[in-house]
């Protein structure tokens, strides 16, 4: 094995990816995979976690995927999952929560069910299945290598940075102090809890804004590194996190946003330096 290979390869680890199928979800699947683990695919749509696993095996990965249907949206849809994962594995070394949905809307109109909905989704289904979780994390916990969760948040979490994603935002801004919560709760059972902040990326979720390469473009113009988000971009950190290059690294909530996170505004002494 290389140093490379050692350092952050994730052969011989079962993962699992909620939402897995396309978008970020899909990226941090393939990622695994490439990097030699056996990577569980689940959303509501089985159909297209079937097709996205085939798709990554077709690559003829170091390691293999699965797909299969799951919902995070309810305590019995996380309950299924659970038993789903439990009939396929007694270990659990790597979950990734992804699965999340999105609601925009004016601030005067936006409706009360945009909370109910996002809430459940990005924020209990998250703990749920984490907590419900725990027996095989535990199982697959060492003190040389821990188990990883890793949980999606948003640079719209961290910054205000709204846009009518009221629910949206909220949520993810309570998926980081979550992630920080579990870190510190968790680090007895050898697992660590990390988050991704990501800017811009294609998904379906963004399809609104990024669906195009012209609308791509014009989003990434914005970004202070100049582009949105690409595959690797998410793929390196994915490895680092649940490889033995990130085995002691808990509580980071890593910004994923080409230089959004950082950006302050104008220089405040531009106009007195023109006068």
């Amino acid at each position: 094995m290389s140093y490379l290979d050692d350092l952050f390869g994730v052969a011989g680890k079962t993962a699992l990816v909620t939402g897995g199928a396309t978008g970020i979800g899909r990226m941090i699947a393939e990622a695994l995979a490439m990097g030699g683990a056996r990577v569980l695919i689940a959303s509501r749509k089985g159909e297209e976690c079937e097709r996205a696993a085939a798709e990554i095996n077709a690559l003829n990965p170091a390691g293999s995927a699965e797909g299969f249907a799951g919902d995070v949206g309810s305590e019995a849809g996380c309950d299924e999952l659970v038993q789903a994962v439990a009939a396929r594995t007694d270990k659990l070394h790597i979950l990734f929560n992804n699965a999340g949905v999105a609601w925009g809307a004016d601030l005067d109109d936006f409706p009360y069910k945009a909370w109910q909905k996002v809430m459940n989704i990005n924020v209990a289904g998250l703990f749920e299945m984490t907590r419900r979780l725990f027996p095989l994390l535990d199982a697959a916990a060492t003190d040389a290598d821990p188990a990883r969760v890793v949980n999606l948040g948003s640079v719209m979490g961290h910054w205000p940075m709204g846009d009518g994603s009221y629910s949206y935002s909220a949520s993810k801004a309570a998926v980081h102090h979550l992630t920080k919560i579990l870190a510190k709760e968790c680090a007895h059972r050898r697992i660590t809890f990390n988050a991704f902040a990501p800017g811009p990326f294609q998904s379906k979720m963004t399809e609104f804004a990024t669906g195009s390469d012209e609308k791509a473009e014009a989003v990434g113009s914005d970004v202070p590194l100049g582009r949105i988000g690409i595959p690797t971009d998410i793929a390196g950190a994915s490895l680092f996190l649940c490889s033995k290059a990130g085995a002691y690294v808990t509580g980071c909530i890593l910004p994923l946003d080409g230089g959004t996170g950082v950006m302050t505004g104008g220089d405040l002494w531009d106009k007195a330096r023109d006068l």
